[in-house]
């Protein structure tokens, strides 16, 4: 009777361990990791026209586009941070009697990796890309009048070594005191003397080194408008640093809908190789946006907030 029991005893305590290990295992499976990567994304593709008949003020009818899409993906994990930012736009206006013109045209990628030292200080290192999809000619992108730019001609990039300043996700301000900074023309029409700064005829690229600073800030203004505001600055020891390439962009997004928004852009920039006058581009446009964001906050990932566990 007393080895029947012993039996029953353990194989009672044995299967209570396989129910408490079997629970465990769920228990585990159910704790969901923690999500390092935020993917913020804004694809909108705008429209404007105008009609004239007997109309006595004058016009011309005209159909315009304007396609964009703005990536931001960041990396987060323990003191890690890694930025990522892709903007691309184009667009045209089609005018009667006129022909089809270029109103928009950006290729911008840029990244950034900082490793932590401080609550919201980071050293870090980074680079970006600027150019735009295809020619700009003079008289307002007319295609018979001379050419200024096309593809790579000219490109700038930017790389180097800094400190980046990010308390949330909504501001973030980096310093680079070594940074080289490269203009390159591709376009062979293009490389002469003087042309974006080019030493001699036939040079396809310039290198500049000196001081660069760069800031983003967003604000949402009220529901469904938000701002969004990056500014930049350029100043080359090397050669008249008093010469700073500076650079303003504000996007302003206005959503109507899940699938309807408005968007106003401005862009203000002064590169003294360019043109010693400050450049001016204003776009406005409503049309069918699709957005992306997978719900990943900063403020809500506390596994990457070291300083609240100190």
């Amino acid at each position: 009777m007393k080895r029947v029991f012993v039996l029953f005893f353990i194989y009672l305590s044995a299967n209570s361990m396989a129910q408490v290990i079997i629970s465990d295992s769920a228990a585990v499976d159910t704790i969901k990791k923690p999500k390092h990567w935020s993917v913020i994304a804004k694809n909108s593709v705008m429209f404007n026209q105008a009609a004239f008949s007997n109309w006595v003020g004058g016009g011309a009818n005209n159909v315009g586009w304007l396609g964009s899409a703005n990536y931001n993906l960041t990396y987060e994990k323990d003191r890690n941070l890694w930025e990522n930012i892709i903007i691309l736009n184009y667009g045209q206006n089609t005018t009667k009697g006129v022909g089809t013109r270029k109103t928009q045209d950006v290729i911008n990628f840029s990244t950034n990796y900082g490793r932590q030292f401080s609550k919201s200080w980071y050293v870090s290192a980074g680079a970006s890309l600027q150019s735009q999809f295809s020619g700009g000619f003079e008289d307002g992108n007319n295609p018979e009048a001379k050419k200024i730019s096309n593809f790579m001609a000219p490109g700038y990039s930017n790389a180097g070594l800094g400190i980046t300043y990010r308390p949330n996700d909504n501001l973030t301000v980096t310093f680079r005191p070594a940074n080289a900074r490269f203009t390159f023309v591709l376009d062979k029409e293009l490389q002469l003397a003087g042309n974006y700064g080019l030493k001699n005829d036939g040079d396809s690229f310039l290198m500049q080194f000196g001081f660069y600073g760069n800031a983003v800030y967003k604000v949402k203004l009220m529901e469904n408008i938000e701002m969004t505001n990056t500014g930049s600055i350029f100043s080359n020891y090397l050669d008249n640093p008093d010469h700073m390439v500076l650079s303003y962009n504000m996007l302003l997004n206005m959503k109507i809908n899940r699938f309807i928004s408005s968007i106003v852009t401005l862009d203000l920039l002064y590169d003294h190789n360019q043109i010693q006058k400050t450049q001016l581009k204003q776009t406005l446009g409503i049309g069918f946006a699709y957005n992306i964001d997978n719900g990943v906050k900063r403020s809500a990932r506390k596994d990457n907030q070291s300083w609240l566990r100190k």
